[in-house]
């Protein structure tokens, strides 16, 4: 009787055995020739996404297909129930650990590509590290739980321990983590990146690295401004990097003595000089008010680029061109002047009486204006 148990637990084990060889070399060279298959076709189409998928493929782990086989095998013999339970366990560990693997390495594939953008622009290296570190630590956390919870361990109790500990563990580094999220923030959304010249409040000047918590900024002046990553995004800021053109308004006063005919030809002056200069695009140029001194002209134009001295370059080449022309004409500038114009004689003597007229009348022999 035991001879033939043992007979037949020998042959239930040998025939185990040979599907456990056989379903570990079907399932590895089934992988390998997915994989293969896969990476193919994406280098053939030039498809990013399908070479993606290979290389998520190919995180397929040995040992995992060793145990799964194993799990094959285990099925041609007759299990008690409490191995049968304890054999499922481990197929659905197995399963488990395989699913996070593949979907850990389609993570990691995302922050690497993710790393340049459609532009060409280099990403934040340290961003892109943290937001997928923080998204695998949530996936194995998931598997821990759901493997535990097929274990029969009851993880309601684990779950809300572990809540309770958050909130206390948060409520103790708030600022820290204010930053920490400031940060990613600014990661993800882009308000400015490194080597951006930003303008917030008084300060000006080259974002040099943006940190976990700070951001460095390389004034003007030539020190180095360390800011609060949370501070910084609460302010209003002004990045000039990003700016294509630039809008340039500038206003000229002319004399009152010009004649009208001279100051009509002034608009179309201004125009000239400006189309002539590259880089340029000549908006408007009109005369804008009739001042109490002067006649205002007010000019509009854009420099086609974003670089500050090029425009100092232009504006500083249409003053001396508007100098010149104007200078040319017998035109002048407007200048707050306070003038006396004498409108008849008027006797030394008459002029100490108390019956003298007083300037701004009518009858006055001196007008101040």
């Amino acid at each position: 009787m035991f001879q033939w148990i043992n007979e037949a637990t020998a042959i239930n084990l040998a025939l185990a055995l040979v599907i456990t060889i056989i379903s570990y070399g079907v399932i590895r060279r089934l992988v390998t020739a997915v994989t293969s298959r896969v990476v193919n076709w994406s280098s053939r189409a030039n498809s990013g996404w399908a070479h993606y998928v290979g290389e998520i493929i190919g995180r397929t782990s040995r040992l995992l297909i060793l145990l799964m086989a194993i799990q094959i095998g285990l099925y041609v013999i007759d299990l008690s129930p409490g191995w049968e339970a304890r054999v499922s366990h481990i197929w659905f560990l197995v399963m488990a650990l395989q699913f996070g693997l593949w979907v850990d390495g389609a993570i990691l594939l995302w922050a690497r590509s993710a790393l340049q953008n459609r532009n060409g622009h280099q990403r934040s290296q340290l961003t892109m590290t943290m937001i997928s570190l923080m998204v695998r630590v949530a996936l194995w956390t998931v598997v821990l739980l759901a493997v535990l919870s097929n274990l029969g361990v009851d993880i309601t109790a684990f779950v809300a321990s572990l809540g309770i500990g958050g909130i206390a563990v948060a409520l103790a580094v708030q600022n820290v983590l204010s930053d920490l999220f400031a940060s990613l923030s600014i990661g993800i959304d882009k308000p400015f990146e490194q080597g951006d010249f930003v303008v917030f409040g008084d300060i000006a000047g080259s974002i040099e690295y943006i940190g976990l918590k700070t951001t460095r900024i390389r004034s003007l002046s030539g020190e180095q401004v360390v800011c609060s990553n949370t501070k910084l995004l609460q302010q209003t800021i002004h990045n000039y990097k990003r700016m294509s053109e630039r809008r340039v308004l500038f206003q000229f006063d002319i004399s009152y003595r010009t004649p009208a005919d001279q100051v009509g030809e002034i608009a179309p002056l201004v125009k000239q000089i400006v189309t002539s200069l590259e880089n340029t695009r000549f908006d408007r140029a009109h005369l804008l008010a009739l001042e109490s001194s002067a006649l205002k002209f007010e000019v509009v134009y854009y420099v086609l680029s974003a670089d500050y001295n090029q425009y100092m370059d232009i504006q500083q080449n249409i003053n001396l061109a508007l100098l010149k022309e104007l200078d040319q004409r017998g035109i002048k500038f407007g200048m707050p002047v306070r003038s006396l114009e004498f409108l008849e004689e008027v006797p030394l003597a008459y002029q100490g009486s108390p019956d003298a007229p007083r300037g701004g009348d009518s009858a006055a022999g001196i007008e101040i204006r």
